[in-house]
């Protein structure tokens, strides 16, 4: 007894298919959530989704990850590292601060 089962590969090209078209072409998916009591808007929220390949994007100019230090591989630091940084850049501002006050005081004598 033969059992004739349908192929399920016209259904994975099918996928591919719109898959790769969704990716090639982009996908935009947009709607805002908005919450009202008594006609007062007490809160909105925008949802915009882009569904695309990154080639695609970048064609189209979104390339934001590529300036996001906390995406890209090439330019990433350490939490610790930009504390440092600031710690070190308040401090010399505090002393450009201390030495502008200073410089009146030393013209009145």
């Amino acid at each position: 007894m033969a059992l004739d089962l349908p192929p399920s590969h016209p259904r994975a090209t099918g996928l591919v298919d719109v898959l790769d078209r969704v990716l090639d072409k982009g996908l935009v998916i947009a709607g805002d959530v908005k919450v009202s009591l008594a006609e007062v808007e007490l809160l909105t929220i925008r949802i915009r989704l882009l569904v695309c390949s990154l080639d695609k994007a970048q064609e189209i100019g979104l390339d934001w990850w590529r300036y996001d230090r906390d995406l890209s591989s090439g330019g990433q630091r350490s939490a610790l590292a930009d504390h440092e940084a600031l710690r070190a850049q308040i401090q010399q501002l505090e002393r450009k601060v201390d030495a502008l006050i200073a410089a009146p005081a030393r013209r009145r004598r």
